[in-house]
């Protein structure tokens, strides 16, 4: 596509919007057709977040050149004890086409879906130095197209889907494989096509694993840090979090339906004592709403049973459960490190600048040393390397005892991270 055409918007997959698979019978023909076809398979999901307590999929895409595009409901498809081995077995050895792996994959190996290869369009789209990485983005760089995505915020469990719904699921899939052709020639002219190998062997392997809940998960709550150093405004955290997500678990409701994190905080903060103080905390004694002005409105309405089946009592006796413990009993007021992040070099570069000049002076010259090979090779910095990997490395008490390439490699980066920069990070870092 020249810079002065208009990208044209594909509002409808060429083959048509196909139905949903949702029967053993339709599941078995969908089988054949894909074990027929031949080439990669483009992949994707879609889930109910924001919607549902859990965030598994409730939609499944893929298209395969020879079988067209198949949308499968796999909540259905398993409930009818169907298993994913005779897809498995149909597609063995393709390449999966995604946008965004790290999304999909998980829940691709929770079905019992087993990936052979994979292509990260997203991802190549970053080694490429793109500047926007939405699949809309880099379908219309590289096709000239631009895809309708006006229900990207659907409640995915809602049935029957609706026509427009499917639609917009299917064309997630219906360009992946076009796009795979251009992005891997655009990635062999660059010479960029083993540094794209080694990335998608690292997120397949990473999508396989095991997803673990964190230690503490109510730590996650948005802008938890403005209570940093209040033990008892953590307890109000904590207590309100395990109310809401004991009541979110049961109902299968997104906790934020149930109260937002912006109320916990403002409860931790103003730790009501009593009924009026509780009262006029407003946010913990009505229904959240969201008005957005479209169809996402009514999607969000069909959850208002639940919503007022649970009483702003619930939240009141957690902060009243809370502010009754003794201090020996509040969360300690910085988290445990997780597992991994023992030893991490802090973000702040105030700390590093107001405290440790000379490891300070240290990042700056790596940085620069990285930035001269991000601008050599058309590369974003951040995705030659890790930014936390290099500020761990400048962090060390003594540098010059490191091997550079060999920390990397602890790290995590890849081979072909190690080879580009790994020399030059060591002269910068004496």
């Amino acid at each position: 596509m020249s810079a002065v055409d208009e990208p044209r918007l594909l509002a409808e997959p060429r083959g048509g919007v196909p139905d949903i698979i949702d029967s053993p019978d339709a599941f078995r023909r969908m089988v054949q057709c894909f074990a027929a076809a031949d080439g990669p398979v483009a992949a994707d999901a879609e889930r109910a977040s924001g919607f549902r307590y859990g965030h598994e999929d409730w939609l499944v895409q893929f298209k395969r050149e020879g079988a067209g595009i198949a949308l499968v409901d796999p909540v259905a498809v398993n409930a009818c004890g169907i298993t994913w081995r005779d897809f498995n077995a149909a597609v063995s050895g393709a390449t999966w086409i995604i946008h965004d792996s790290l999304q999909d994959l998980p829940g691709f190996f929770d079905l019992g879906m087993e990936p052979a290869a994979l292509f990260d369009t997203e991802v190549a789209a970053r080694l490429l130095g793109l500047h926007r990485f939405g699949l809309a983005a880099v379908t219309e760089h590289y096709l000239g197209l631009t895809l309708a995505k006006e229900h990207s915020a659907a409640d995915w469990s809602y049935r029957p889907l609706p026509r427009d719904w499917r639609n917009y699921a299917a064309l997630d899939v219906e360009l992946l494989i076009e796009l795979e052709r251009r992005m891997s020639a655009d990635l062999r002219a660059h010479g960029k096509d083993g540094w794209a190998r080694e990335e998608f062997a690292y997120l397949l392997a990473r999508g396989a694993e095991r997803r673990e809940r964190p230690d503490q998960p109510w730590r996650h709550v948005s802008r938890i840090n403005a209570l940093q150093g209040d033990g008892r405004g953590l307890a109000v955290v904590r207590s309100l979090w395990t109310a809401r997500d004991e009541l979110a678990r049961r109902h299968d409701i997104a906790p934020s339906l149930l109260l937002p994190d912006s109320a916990i905080i403002e409860a931790a903060v103003r730790k009501p004592h009593n009924a009026r103080e509780f009262r006029a905390i407003r946010s913990l004694n009505e229904r959240v709403r969201v008005h957005t002005g479209g169809e996402q409105d009514k999607m969000f309405e069909r959850y208002a049973p639940i919503q007022r089946s649970v009483r702003p009592k619930v939240w009141k006796e957690a902060i009243d459960r809370a502010l009754a413990l003794r201090p020996d009993q509040w969360p300690s007021r910085q988290p445990a490190s997780a597992p991994g992040d023992e030893g991490n070099a802090p973000r702040s570069m105030r700390v590093w600048q107001q405290r440790h000049p000379d490891r300070y002076a240290r990042l700056q010259a790596v940085r620069a040393a990285v930035n001269q090979i991000a601008e050599d090779t058309r590369t974003p910095a951040d995705v030659i390397v890790r930014p936390q990997i290099i500020r761990n490395l400048c962090w060390t008490d003594d540098p010059a005892s490191v091997d550079v390439a060999a920390f990397l490699a602890e790290q995590g980066a890849r081979d072909w991270q190690v080879r580009l920069i790994a020399a030059s990070v060591s002269r910068a870092i004496m």
